[in-house]
């Protein structure tokens, strides 16, 4: 099976990291995921010109939370990357857009959490209005709500999100980037 059937590779390898995100280790991904390790991640809020949220709807193929609306783009950090370039390669990865760091603002580092899949999540703010190219093993689509339709839509409806998506949502920095109240 490829990539694109799959939705992720078994084979990529991801460092693996302590309790206080020191690196310990390396391990592929499906290793991590089966044994549940600690290990890195990021997540990028992108609000458009008007204000709009991008919500991404995760591939059905995917092996966590698929179909389930998430972040605008979210993704691992591999061995030996640090998360602002992991930030930049998912941008471009998962909607073709290419930015320079300098774009992204961190909003948030949060501790690995269960609901986070075990992972450190730092999560950037991206502005602005750029085209997309969606990938299809990684994005089923995306759409556009308002900070404020998305946290009253996932009050009624949570089963749609993601549980990253809901734990980070609910803290207080991400809210603050996003014009949200405490």
């Amino acid at each position: 099976m490829s990539q694109r059937e799959v939705g992720q590779s078994p084979d990529e390898v991801f460092d693996v990291v302590d309790a206080r995100d020191v690196v310990v280790g390396r391990e592929f991904r499906r290793e991590i995921h089966r044994r549940g390790l600690l290990h890195r991640a990021i997540h990028i809020f992108w609000l458009r010109d008007d204000g709009m949220l991008c919500l991404q709807r995760r591939s059905y193929a995917k092996d966590n939370c698929p179909g389930l609306l998430s972040s605008s783009c979210a993704g691992h950090v591999d061995s030996g990357e640090d998360y602002l370039a992991a930030a930049v390669r998912e941008l471009r990865e998962e909607l073709g857009i290419a930015v320079s760091p300098d774009r992204l603002s961190e909003i948030d580092y949060a501790p690995c959490h269960p609901d986070l899949g075990n992972e450190f999540v730092r999560s950037y703010l991206l502005k602005g209005s750029f085209a997309t190219k969606l990938a299809e093993f990684e994005v089923d689509s995306i759409l556009w709500r308002t900070p404020a339709e998305t946290q009253a839509w996932a009050a009624v409806e949570p089963g749609a999100f993601s549980s990253p998506l809901a734990h980070l949502f609910g803290r207080a920095t991400v809210r603050a980037a996003l014009g949200l109240p405490a």
